[in-house]
């Protein structure tokens, strides 16, 4: 979630063929699923930094699987639009000390949800560049170039009413104008109508963290750079965090999962362990985080059923305070497995499309969870009742 690490190549994106590694690169992991939550199909976020919106809209449409069976597809660029001209409008008004980047927060797009609306896919696919896949390099860089243009121009102190409508034009151009009505199974919806129908709530979604520069069972503002809307999160101790995460799946709840995953034991082969060692690697967004197939398959052969470190709540913070957990990545998590020596694993939907043994499916340790989760997003029902109560939620 954090593209301030995200340093892209010039060479193109691995094909998924190549992508996919043989089963047998990794044959002493055997995991049996012991809850699985619907989901909606795999998407591939591709060249772009928008895994916040991926996986938080990939979380609504479970909860929308979960409440009336309905699988639908929404518009990720709906929210992205939406969402940089809110942060435009922010970014001028502080006179750029405010991040401005392809990165954002879970919360992002339930602020957007609420005052916007939400639009199908193919209502606003959002591929007005030639490319069948995101690819917003060129976007991204227009448009810090341009409100960097406004906060710096020589009348900043009296604007005009023309940038708004300029930046819009930049945003429409790649990603094409917002629908105000389309048609859904024979009846026509706006994007306000179309949230209410599908029985999209935001006050329902809690967010959730834990960490010790704060008071436990209070909410704080997280301090990383895209939570540039200075969302709150309820802090919780690690221990109830993972309640609350183990509770929502055998409830049948999903989750929204910011975690930092620039670990070696994040690898691009569908595995995620709490080892000791880092990787650092860059390119695209899939290669950014685990590296080139060709780099990994190695170190992926020789390591089998690792020790895990033992978490604990101060190593978490020790990570968060010198920056070696950051927030890197948004996914979904969806249920959970155990392997072969009963070690629990949560199933993780990601957004590299098809990738990985798993095929775009991720297995994360509970060690790992513990260890590298920056923050969480869940339907409050999904809370334990004595853990609700705590924070004064109802």
């Amino acid at each position: 979630m954090n593209i301030r690490h995200l340093i892209f190549c010039a060479a193109l994106l691995l094909s998924f063929s190549a992508v996919a590694q043989p089963a047998q690169e990794s044959p002493d992991y055997q995991f049996t699923t012991v809850k699985e939550n619907p989901i909606t199909s795999i998407k591939n976020q591709y060249r772009s930094g928008t895994c916040w919106c991926f996986s938080a809209l990939s979380f609504i449409e479970s909860e929308i699987l979960r409440t009336s069976g309905k699988e639908v597809d929404l518009s990720e660029m709906f929210v992205v639009g939406h969402s940089y001209h809110d942060r435009a409008v922010k970014y001028v008004r502080l006179d750029g000390h405010l991040n401005f980047a392809a990165g954002s927060s879970f919360g992002d797009v339930l602020h957007v949800i609420n005052d916007y609306g939400i639009v199908p896919q193919d209502a606003m696919p959002g591929l007005c560049y030639g490319s069948d896949k995101p690819e917003h390099f060129e976007m991204d860089a227009a448009l810090k170039g341009y409100v960097d243009a406004i906060k710096d121009n020589p009348n900043k102190k009296q604007l005009t009413t023309a940038w708004q409508k300029g930046f819009d034009g930049i945003v429409a151009a790649y990603l094409g104008e917002y629908p105000a009505s389309f048609t859904v199974d024979g009846v026509e919806y706006t994007p306000e109508s179309y949230r209410d129908k599908l029985g999209i709530n935001t006050a329902d979604y809690v967010n959730l963290t834990s960490f010790t520069h704060h008071p436990f069972y209070q909410p704080f503002i997280i301090e990383v750079c895209d939570n540039w809307r200075w969302d709150s999160a309820y802090n919780l101790p690690i221990d109830e965090l993972m309640q609350v995460m183990y509770n929502a799946i055998e409830k049948g709840y999903t989750i929204a999962w910011g975690s930092d995953v620039s670990e070696k034991g994040f690898t691009r082969n569908g595995l995620a362990v709490a080892l000791k060692d880092e990787v650092k690697a860059g390119g695209s967004d899939q290669e950014r985080w685990v590296g080139k197939a060709k780099e990994e398959k190695a170190e992926e052969t020789a390591v089998a059923l690792p020790e895990e470190v033992t978490v604990t709540q101060e190593i978490r913070q020790e990570g968060y305070d010198r920056k070696t957990t950051t927030d890197d990545h948004g996914m979904h998590i969806y249920g959970l497995a155990k392997d072969q020596n009963g070690t629990n694993y949560f199933m993780v939907k990601n957004s590299w499309g098809d990738a990985g043994k798993y095929k775009g499916i991720w297995y994360a340790s509970d060690a790992f969870v513990r260890y590298k989760t920056l923050n969480i997003v869940v339907h409050k029902d999904a809370l334990p009742k004595d853990i609700k109560k705590k924070l004064g939620i109802k």
